[in-house]
């Protein structure tokens, strides 16, 4: 009899988990007849700026939204170029152009997969003396990417951003709870974006996504914007809507509770899988020198047998694992072909998506079975 299937996540599986306690979030919204932006939205917003470490957050609908949302707080749009990295998802890019702004992509750190500060600082120079190179568009923000759960190097990173006077926007999406010196993702940039997709480490049952700041001039305009740019039932500012409704922020108070254990689960897997896999592949590497808090998102190993290893373990193991990024955003058939790179060849960045392999990895997953996907992998490399 074949064992039964590993899959990469489970998102049902943590909600299973809360069910209890998200009945009864859910009965409590119902019963108060109040669905979009009442009292649990103030209360998760509360909640979470607590949690990440800022004065102020902002519920909205999407991380996709929240990225929006805060490129518009700093009135980037038309004419304005944003750089950030081209190993993420390509919400970050599409948020960009979705605000009207250009995106420009830099590389890379090989071992972290997050924005190089050396590669930014090369770009921004390249720029300043040629703007064709980002399109026309003047630089107006850079959007570092915490990626599957490590932090990028903020303070090389900020410190870059502050020579050309540029705001920083952090990418959070993949980052709940990861922390660099003392900071949690989301409290070292002048605002950062969430995500709560069901699959993140915070999860809603359904969509939804927040902004986080210490600025309570920029929330201000965060609040007119998320709704038609309303105060007071007049628009005084081009706004949108996207709002965080009652039944998922009520939910996401539950699962904020026990996110500090789930993220200790993740992070006993991942123990688990390096002991077992670094003399096989190259497994996730935390940035020497500083002091962080890797939440692995995902478990992400590099090899360059990556697709027989990927179809050997579903086929013969049943064993499901993903490859978040097989091409990286310039490369997408929506970018390729257009100027987005300044010029310059993103080498780490392509290099990274022919060897990326995330194996399986929630809170929920059985130490059991993350042993299996670690023999597993053992044995393809002994085969």
């Amino acid at each position: 009899m074949s064992p039964s299937p590993v899959f990469p996540t489970n998102p049902g599986a943590n909600c299973a988990k809360y069910r209890p306690a998200i009945d009864s979030a859910i009965r409590r919204v119902l019963d108060k007849g109040w669905y979009i932006l009442g009292d649990e939205v103030k209360a998760f917003e509360h909640e979470f700026a607590a949690f990440v470490g800022t004065d102020h957050a902002l519920g909205v609908a999407s991380g996709t939204d929240a990225l929006i949302v805060a490129l518009k707080m700093l009135g980037i749009g038309p004419g304005h170029a944003v750089l950030t990295v081209s190993h993420t998802a390509v919400a970050t890019v599409a948020a960009i152009e979705l605000a009207g702004a250009t995106p420009v992509l830099v590389d890379i750190d090989p071992l972290t997969f997050t924005m190089d500060p050396a590669a930014l600082a090369a770009v921004l120079a390249d720029g300043r003396g040629n703007r064709a190179l980002f399109g026309g568009a003047v630089p107006k923000a850079v959007i570092p990417v915490h990626l599957y759960g490590h932090m990028a190097d903020m303070p090389a990173i900020l410190a870059v951003a502050r020579q050309y006077d540029l705001p920083v926007i952090e990418d959070c999406a993949q980052a709940h709870g990861a922390r660099l010196n003392g900071g949690g993702a989301g409290s070292h940039g002048d605002l950062a974006a969430f995500s709560f997709y069901p699959t993140k480490n915070l999860g809603a049952i359904g969509d939804g996504g927040a902004v986080t700041a210490d600025s309570g001039s920029l929330m201000e305009s965060g609040l007119m914007i998320r709704e038609y740019g309303w105060r007071d039932r007049q628009s005084l500012i081009p706004g949108m809507n996207s709002r965080l409704d009652e039944l998922q922020a009520a939910i996401l108070r539950v699962k904020l509770a026990g996110l500090a254990a789930d993220n200790r689960a993740r992070q006993t897997i991942a123990r688990l899988y390096d002991e077992a896999l670094a003399d096989v592949v190259q497994t996730p590497v935390i940035r020497p020198g500083q002091a962080i808090e890797h939440v692995y998102h995902q478990y992400v190993i590099q090899t360059d047998r990556r697709d027989e290893l990927q179809a050997w373990l579903r086929e013969k193991q049943t064993i499901s694992t993903l490859i978040h990024y097989p091409l990286a955003a310039h490369q997408q058939p929506a970018y390729s072909g257009r100027h987005l790179t300044a010029g310059r060849e993103l080498t780490h960045t392509e290099r990274a998506c022919e060897k990326i392999l995330s194996l399986p990895m929630y809170p929920e997953l059985p130490l059991t079975d993350a042993r299996r996907v670690a023999d597993a992998v053992r044995a393809f490399f002994r085969a």
